[in-house]
């Protein structure tokens, strides 16, 4: 698990300046290799054995392929793109879950993760027991872990249920606690998948006023999401990923855009996702403008609507 960067001495016994940036992705690539599974009847195996052979044979398939990648200290990075596109895989492998088929990861500092909902719980034990043991697995010292605790499950809001086997609890459940671990071993990068769709309104809007928190703290982020909306709002920068590779790159209305007018085509509802992330960037523009009690609902829509043609 690499929840601190390899970071050497130097020859007087000082450590090195930190690193320019949190993460860094050279030339990084997944490959897996994927058994065809076609089915073969006797006859055709006892008349064509060649046929055997050929089943044996993996296919490949490239998750990822030669991902350059520099995410600075304190960034907020969205990931977006098709399922299937790499997302997710990107993420296991920054988080040294999956290893690189080629390339190097470089990762400045102690990270935590949320990508799988439950992943790393174990079903018998109590919700108290697994965040103990998830804030050792994320670098945290016993002392750490220990006192660090308390406000981990004051987070959560899962009252009694803390000491309840983890095997009773609903989703929404295992990503209170599993966000409230992740957050709470005071990462310097911060990785998380698409798990937060399954949390309600209230809880979701707790974890984005946190994720504001943890950015003025200098903390990276880098998250997963099909909810652009948010991300226009939120991120500082923007990659679309399509079939393991960096389609596009910049900032986040931009390719979120972009992102959706390729999609748009491909179903009506893009054109409604579409106008509500222009939306959230025009509110926010007339937020920061002082504006909004002059614009309207209905002015913000007009524009937004405007703003695609």
């Amino acid at each position: 698990m690499r929840s601190e960067a390899d970071v050497a001495t130097s020859a007087d016994g000082q450590a090195p300046a930190p690193a320019a940036y949190a993460v860094e992705l050279a030339g990084v690539s997944k490959r897996y290799l994927l058994d065809p599974r076609q089915p073969l009847r006797l006859k055709d195996a006892l008349v064509r054995p060649h046929r055997l052979l050929r089943l044996a044979q993996k296919e490949p398939f490239w998750a990822l392929r030669d991902i350059d990648l520099r995410v600075p200290h304190g960034e907020i990075l969205g990931i977006i793109g098709r399922n299937g596109s790499g997302k997710s895989t990107l993420l296991r492998v920054l988080a040294g879950i999956s290893q690189p088929t080629t390339g190097t990861v470089r990762m400045d500092g102690r990270y935590g993760a949320l990508l799988e909902l439950g992943a790393g719980f174990h079903p018998n034990a109590t919700g108290r027991e697994n965040a103990y043991v998830n804030a050792l697995f994320m670098g945290l010292s016993k002392e750490e872990a220990r006192a660090r605790l308390p406000d981990i499950i004051a987070f959560s809001e899962l009252g009694d249920f803390i000491d309840q086997p983890m095997r009773t609890y609903s989703n929404g459940m295992f990503l209170r606690l599993g966000f409230s671990v992740a957050i709470h071993v005071q990462p310097d990068i911060l990785l998380v998948d698409e798990v937060l769709a399954v949390g309600d309104a209230d809880f979701q809007e707790k974890c984005f006023e946190h994720f504001r928190s943890l950015r003025a703290r200098n903390t990276t982020i880098i998250i997963v999401t099909h909810n652009v909306d948010t991300l226009v709002d939120f991120a500082d920068r923007v990659i679309m990923l399509d079939h393991g590779q960096i389609a596009m790159e910049g900032r986040a209305f931009d390719v979120v855009t972009k992102y959706l007018n390729r999609m748009r085509g491909e179903s009506p509802a893009m054109e409604r996702v579409m106008q509500r992330a222009i939306a959230a960037r025009l509110y926010r523009e007339a937020l920061e403008r002082g504006l909004v009690d002059k614009a309207t609902e209905e002015e913000l829509a007009r524009q937004a609507i405007e703003r695609m043609r």
